[in-house]
């Protein structure tokens, strides 16, 4: 990574820059590339440092720090989720993020994440759907078709060749949203009015919900064999989407088990399941899908290396596409032991 000339002011990239880069680059191609820095970080794994995330639970949602190292940067995402938002004109989750050096400690990028955590969320998808799904999947159930819905279906569309989607969702406004949005992008969509009618015929079986709530958005029947499942919704304890049964009859792959424990579909088992971490799939250590009738589901409630691998990927495309602006945000005296001074010289100077 390259520092900047003045490390006092900080690199921002506002919603507005954001966009600009999606768009310079094209969102397929943003999630592809995505994927490439999350497969480099998830095989330098044990070099990061990690924790669950802090969060901050109310009834009206959850706000958390999703903070990690690998040792050279830091990077932290601050980001809430509130399933209410909608009702009342907000997003549902928004975010912030920061990418630091770790040898001063000095930021190096401020960025929205909002619109970085969908690229981020759904390229993590697309790579555990590269190393899981059947071979030859085509045809992709997209259950919820919200805020996320159409980051997942390009990035799918992009990385793993998915040439179908099928959208469910309980709110029929969402899914005409997502059919509209997608079939602009000339992706073959699928209107269904159940979420069995969704997953007929599906390789890959995509669950995306908001409520904050052990729900069944899937039930075992629906479930055939050789599917894979993205299982992306549950984040947070007490919010899941899946019946039980499809766990028991599933490999379940992870992010970091001491999180996933807490927030994902697997805070419904007991302690002693067997769960395979997806780095080690990743890395070549543990084979990920053996066999055509095999199940697969990734409990995915989203992890701070994912959030570093983003932050890094838009750090490292500031000099080429110029997206952003400069930020005041560090006080730098002359001498950094005169801070009170530049305060007093700076009241001099306006007056």
């Amino acid at each position: 990574m390259t520092p900047p000339s003045d490390l006092a002011m900080v690199p921002f990239v506002s919603v507005e820059n954001m966009m600009r880069l999606v768009n310079t680059i094209g969102p397929r191609k943003m999630m592809a590339e995505m994927v490439t820095y999350l497969e480099a970080d998830f095989r330098r794994w044990p070099d990061f440092d990690k924790t669950p995330r802090v969060a901050a639970h109310s009834e009206e949602g959850v706000i958390e720090l999703m903070p990690t190292s690998d040792g050279e940067h830091y990077g932290f995402k601050y980001v809430n989720g509130h399933p209410a938002n909608m009702q009342r004109g907000f997003q549902t989750v928004t975010a912030f993020g920061v990418l630091a050096r770790v040898a001063n400690g000095y930021p190096v990028l401020f960025t929205e994440m909002t619109i970085l955590t969908a690229l981020r969320t759904a390229a993590t998808s697309a790579l555990a759907a590269k190393n899981l799904a059947p071979k030859g999947a085509s045809v992709m159930a997209m259950i919820g078709n919200g805020a996320q819905c159409e980051f997942q279906a390009l990035a799918m569309a992009e990385v793993c060749g998915i040439t179908e989607f099928r959208l469910y969702d309980i709110d029929p406004a969402a899914t005409e949203k997502a059919a509209k949005n997608l079939s602009a992008q000339g992706l073959k969509i699928v209107k269904c009015a159940t979420g069995q009618e969704a997953v007929a015929g599906a390789h890959i079986i995509t669950t995306c919900t908001a409520d904050k709530r052990n729900a069944t958005v899937l039930t075992d029947n629906m479930v055939g064999a050789g599917v894979h499942i993205n299982a992306i919704g549950g984040d947070c304890p007490g919010k899941t989407e899946l019946h039980a049964d499809i766990l028991h009859r599933a490999d379940i792959f992870v992010e970091y088990p001491p999180q996933t424990w807490i927030e994902g579909e697997i805070q419904v088992l007991d302690k002693d399941h067997p769960i395979t971490e997806l780095w080690q799939v990743i890395d070549g250590q543990i084979e990920g899908r053996k066999d055509d009738r095999q199940i697969t589901l990734f409990d995915c409630v989203g992890f701070a290396l994912e959030d570093f691998s983003a932050l890094r990927y838009v750090y490292e495309k500031l000099e080429e596409t110029g997206h952003f602006e400069k930020l005041d945000l560090l006080a730098d005296p002359d001498d950094p032991r005169d801070l009170f001074g530049m305060v007093q010289r700076s009241h001099q100077d306006t007056h």
